[in-house]
């Protein structure tokens, strides 16, 4: 197989950037969902100490993990960055996740607004200038490590466990993602980002393309921070508190 083509078995739920998709035994299935615990559920409990109890700004304390993720791809030859990164998505999936997206900001800033009314574009309003540089710093120190590590890695690396059972490869992606917000100690986010979680990881099914989930996690992200459930989102801890 060459670099160009798509991962053999069409219908098995791996990343865009897979090359091969490698048999495995049994003593390496558990291996990797032990690995998968360790990684996914581990580590962000082990953030969450060093963020509350020690003080550690949450992006230091993710680095050790981006670190563990970036050292299994760099020694994978079964997976290609450049392939990852090449692959787009058709002008009907950038239709459904506007779509989506449309619909979903509509229900969220009406009920911010109608039972939230003081919370109501707080931060565009009382913060501007903490908002722009939030703007554009997110999807770049947020949105692209956030689904490096959730979908390029989990699929690529994970993806083999579930074989073509999508829907719990979804829904696990989701949950998964929502554990790891658990640093941020509010149940909004972490309810939030499961079912955002699941979202995202159901349009990298359908799409294989780190791009199409970097544009529909940023214009999400976006919709938190301007319509005034932020102040739930982020950790306070060497970054910025309404506290």
């Amino acid at each position: 197989m060459t670099e160009g083509d798509g991962p053999p078995g069409a219908d098995v739920l791996c990343a865009g950037g897979t090359l091969v998709l490698p048999q495995l035994s049994t003593r390496a299935r558990i291996w990797r969902v032990a690995e998968m615990a360790t990684v996914f559920v581990g580590a962000p409990f082990a953030i969450d100490n060093a963020v509350h109890d020690h003080g550690i700004p949450v992006f230091i304390a993710l680095l050790p993990v981006l670190a563990v993720v970036l050292a299994f791809l760099a020694a994978d030859r079964t997976f290609s960055l450049r392939q990852e990164l090449a692959r787009g998505f058709s002008l009907a999936q950038l239709v459904s996740i506007l779509l989506v997206f449309a619909f979903g900001a509509g229900v969220v800033a009406t009920y911010v607004a109608e039972y939230l009314p003081a919370l109501f574009l707080e931060f565009p309003r009382e913060r501007p200038e903490t908002y722009q540089r939030i703007m554009l710093l997110y999807p770049l120190m947020s949105v692209i490590p956030q689904e490096f590590v959730y979908r390029s890695f989990f699929f690529h690396r994970y993806g083999v466990l579930f074989g073509r059972h999508w829907l719990p490869a979804i829904a696990l992606n989701g949950v998964l993602f929502g554990v790891g917000h658990v640093v941020i100690g509010t149940p909004l986010a972490i309810y939030g980002t499961m079912a955002a979680g699941v979202l995202f990881a159901w349009r990298y099914a359908m799409t294989r393309s780190f791009w199409a989930v970097f544009l529909e996690h940023t214009l999400w992200g976006a919709l938190v921070f301007t319509v005034g459930l932020g102040r739930y989102f982020f950790t306070g801890v060497g970054i910025l508190s309404w506290r």
